[in-house]
């Protein structure tokens, strides 16, 4: 996301903000966030509030504490006023209605960030959604590497030949590194996946030659571990050359936080949020 939208974004959305008189609860109306969030029409977003509702009450989370249903008057063409409804929605609120929201929209992807964290330090918040981006490329990497397990048992393979197949995958990205060699580089705990502290550069690329392998895979009907072996080492030598000609080394990059830590400081982070954003009663 481009340094500008991000600055925009941020300015818009502490612009919009509202603070509870005599409290330091923040709250944001939904008619506002609905343009900003890139929806055109109300109903459309009333869904979206809807299915952020239900992920509120599926936490065991009183709904009211953080959605209010509001009248608010408006300007209409004629210079008259009318009530139109309205939603005040706290931070969490707002964080679950862009945990619910389209996703491709880059102003979801911000929002996201945005609302999960009590803080409008735009240093903080670009930290936030890097790690964002890191969660996300580790899950789409597990859920990769899951339909590539899948994919080959039906075609001969047992799991010893699978985790073969991967460490053959690794040795054709780490430019000839196995997968322990390169969990001792970076003193990965011998129980723990590799992927758990890779940076997003790294884990994207072995996303990308995991789902090239499951696309070929199936696309030619290769059976046996040799022929999906092969497969999957080409896929892993193509990326690293793209890698490669961004002058990009896998083998050479630093080790990244560990995900596991960081998935906890998450989950602590959206506990506090729900504890300190909450709307008083009545």
């Amino acid at each position: 996301m481009k340094q500008s939208l991000i600055e925009t974004l941020q300015h818009d959305f502490n612009e919009m903000a509202h603070l509870l008189e005599g409290t330091e609860v923040e709250y944001w109306y939904a008619r506002d966030l609905q343009k900003i969030l890139g929806y055109d029409r109300w109903e459309n977003f009333l869904k979206v509030i809807e299915k952020a509702k239900q992920a509120c009450k599926n936490s065991n989370i009183e709904v009211s504490d953080h959605f209010r249903d509001v009248k608010k008057m408006v300007t209409i063409g004629s210079g008259a006023s009318r009530k139109i409804n309205d939603v005040i929605l706290t931070r969490y609120a707002c964080y679950l209605v862009a945990q619910n929201g389209d996703s491709s929209k880059e102003q979801i992807a911000f929002a996201q960030t945005y609302f999960a964290i009590q803080t409008r330090q735009q240093e903080l918040l670009q930290q936030r959604m890097e790690l964002s981006a890191r969660l996300e490329a580790r899950a789409k990497l597990k859920e990769s590497e899951t339909e590539l397990s899948k994919n080959i048992y039906q075609r001969g393979v047992d799991n010893g030949g699978f985790a073969r197949i991967r460490s053959k995958g690794d040795m054709a990205l780490f430019g000839g590194k196995s997968t322990q060699a390169m969990k001792e580089k970076l003193s990965v705990p011998h129980s723990r996946p590799l992927a758990d502290f890779l940076p997003t550069v790294t884990i994207t690329a072995k996303n990308l030659a995991a789902e090239i392998t499951n696309h070929n895979v199936k696309r030619e009907n290769l059976y046996g571990e040799n022929a999906i072996t092969k497969e999957h080492t080409q896929n892993n030598d193509s990326v690293r050359a793209l890698l490669g000609e961004r002058g990009i080394k896998p083998e050479e990059l630093p080790a990244a936080q560990d995900l596991k830590k960081l998935e906890r400081k998450v989950k602590s982070d959206e506990k506090k949020l729900i504890k300190k954003s909450a709307l008083p009663k009545g």
